[in-house]
């Protein structure tokens, strides 16, 4: 990293040495806006004096809540040029959430996006004693406020450009003040068992990781990376501004949360990270659209995608592609392929990656057959959000990749995978006895996830170590396995299925509520809402299809034997799923206690009463009555 040691010193090298490139576009009423490296200096340095006439000063912590915008991510930047810390938020958390991570990550200053994010702040104001300053982009329905805490963004860069036009060499002190070893991000886990805990990652963490990304890669200048992904998820900073410093690569913002896919098409990124959700959620509105189609576009799709799926399945066996395959797949290149990457926005992309949990082999597969170059990786927050990788002729659906260049893998005695690189976090913010759970006494920090190390050096992960279980008859259950095949049909949303200590599996399935609905539309079947639809005879029929289909393909120890459909889809606000969606195990275990009963104990419905939690904090009970079948 030469004698550069922080991702401010990066802005301002290329604010000096790539002028006039851009380095961030946001979209905004429909025009893209782009913001050279001499905008993006200027901006972050007037933003950075004005929190010091704030008195944020080094080892503050900066809270930052809302959706992807220029002028949050140059608060962050702000931030690190005072030798403070951004502390990014995810902008659906409902105030609870965030009373607990503000509070404890004794966030002195916090910039929100707009009225819907400075109300959730207000309310749990209380519960904030550290909170100097609110600070808030849009100026949109804030004129009626009498709040002595409340600034607007354009009130603190006016008393910056006042302090810089009197002190030109101050922000430039500041910058030169900082060390490698400076906390410049702390996001916050996921919190599946319990309270989140604030990851500190330094500067030399978060750089040492993307250089390692940018030389596997290929990373350029001229690279454009849609910057979407909620700013608390660590993969967002690292694979977004962190490169953007590091390279000069351009950072992009969608008009919002609602036009995202819109956007992607018209960018047309060079490179795209997404969960699996993401991928899932594509490949449904394919399907659907496929099945909406004419009977002769229906065909042409149905006719190539499976010629696709054929290739992927034989290039996994590692079998010669007959002559006719290839010649199909030629001419599917002309009338299915690349049209659909040109819809999916993906065209120019030389890469993407699917990361923050398993993806099912059937999705991969799918894209990989579509041609766009779709590989896994392997991360997570407490190690820079790298581990593995996939080389392009490497990529496949049975493993996360080699351990990139630079990071140690190890599976120890009991099959759990431990890390040790520089990426590795300094620690859990006020959380010394976790992080000591953490780490070994030789410095490897323990994942919690089961995996091995293949023949050909590719890590496979199994599940989370904690999760995977036997049956009854001693047989081995990892339960995502059966989740991520279920998760193939575009009918379903999210599957929690069970099994450990019990004698077969079984699985609370939450339908895709906008698939399903369009399919009984389709029908002519009439629904009021998610717990009408869900319990329609005729929908239970199609998700039993779709069980019946899965279990196929599964050996007789592994089939789902009964299962029975949600009356809600399992909701962060609930605390069924993360922010991240990633199950809340045990939560849901124990809110749902009387479904496993029902499912073991021979029971053909069961009745719940279920909490549902608003944005405010506050809780309606539903009651229902779900069904249970057996899946032949």
């Amino acid at each position: 990293m030469a004698d550069l040691a922080t991702l401010s010193q990066y802005m301002r090298r290329n604010g000096q040495t790539m002028a006039e490139q851009p380095a961030m576009r946001m979209k905004y009423l429909g025009i893209w806006n782009t913001y050279n490296w001499t905008d993006y200096n200027e901006q972050v340095c007037e933003f950075a004096a004005g929190l010091s006439t704030l008195g944020f000063k080094r080892e503050d912590k900066l809270g930052i809540i809302g959706n992807n915008m220029p002028q949050l991510y140059w608060a962050q930047m702000a931030a690190q040029s005072l030798g403070g810390t951004a502390v990014p938020l995810y902008q659906d958390s409902i105030a609870k959430e965030l009373a607990f991570v503000l509070r404890h990550s004794d966030a002195k200053v916090i910039v929100a996006e707009d009225q819907e994010q400075v109300d959730k702040i207000l309310s749990i104001r209380d519960e904030l004693p550290n909170l100097e300053h609110l600070i808030y982009c849009y100026d949109r329905g804030m004129t009626d406020y009498d709040v002595d805490i409340l600034l607007s963004y354009k009130a603190v860069q006016t008393a910056g450009q006042t302090l810089n036009s009197a002190d030109a060499g101050f922000i430039d002190g500041e910058i030169d003040k900082g060390t490698s070893s400076d906390i410049a991000l702390m996001c916050y886990t996921s919190g599946t068992t319990g309270n989140p805990k604030g990851v500190m990652l330094s500067h030399y963490n978060l750089l040492s990781v993307a250089e390692i990304f940018i030389a596997s890669e290929g990373i350029r200048a001229d690279d454009d990376f849609l910057s979407y992904l909620p700013m608390a998820w660590v993969g967002d900073t690292a694979y977004g501004p962190v490169i953007s410093m590091l390279i000069g690569a351009t950072c992009n913002c969608p008009e919002g949360p609602s036009t995202v896919m819109r956007d992607l098409r018209e960018l047309g990124p060079t490179g795209i990270i997404a969960p699996p959700a993401i991928w899932e959620g594509m490949l449904s509105n394919l399907q659907l659209r496929g099945a909406d189609a004419t009977p002769l576009k229906r065909w042409v799709f149905s006719y190539f995608t499976g010629v696709a799926r054929q290739i992927e399945d034989l290039k996994a066996e590692g079998k010669p592609v007959p002559g006719g395959l290839s010649f199909a797949s030629a001419i599917g290149e002309y009338v299915v392929y690349g049209p659909i990457r040109d819809q999916l926005g993906l065209r120019r992309a030389r890469w993407c990656y699917s990361g923050g949990a398993p993806m099912g082999p059937d999705t991969f597969r799918f894209f990989r057959g579509l041609k766009i170059n779709l590989k896994q990786g392997y991360g997570m927050t407490e190690v820079g959000g790298l581990v593995t990788l996939q080389p392009d002729d490497e990529a496949s659906s049975d493993t996360v990749g080699r351990p990139a260049p630079g990071i140690d893998v190890r599976v120890v005695d009991d099959g759990e995978v431990q890390i040790k690189c520089a990426g590795v976090f300094a620690g859990y913010y006020q959380e010394d006895a976790k992080t000591a759970e953490v780490m070994t006494d030789d410095g490897w920090y323990r994942t919690g996830d089961a995996g091995v190390l293949n023949e050909n050096g590719h890590l496979v992960i199994i599940d989370r170590a904690k999760d995977v279980g036997k049956l009854a008859d001693g047989t081995p259950y990892a339960p995502q396995f059966i989740e991520l095949k279920m998760k193939f049909s575009p009918f379903v949303s999210e599957v929690v299925s069970f099994g450990d200590g019990h004698p077969f599996i079984s699985a609370m399935v939450a339908i895709d509520f906008d698939t399903v609905g369009k399919w009984a539309e389709g029908k002519g079947l009439p629904y009021t809402n998610y717990m009408d639809l869900s319990q329609k005879p005729e929908v239970v029929g199609l998700i039993g299809d779709e069980v019946r289909k899965i279990n196929q393909g599964l050996p007789e120890v592994s089939q789902i034997k009964r299962f029975l459909l949600l009356s809600k889809d399992l909701d962060a606000d609930d605390n069924e799923i993360t922010r991240t969606r990633k199950l809340r195990r045990g939560f849901i275990a124990e809110k749902y206690g009387p479904v496993i009963e029902a499912f073991y104990g021979g029971q053909n419905e069961v009745a719940l009463s279920l909490a549902v939690t608003f944005e405010d904090g506050t809780e309606e009970h539903i009651d229902s009555r779900m069904t249970i079948q057996d899946a032949a």
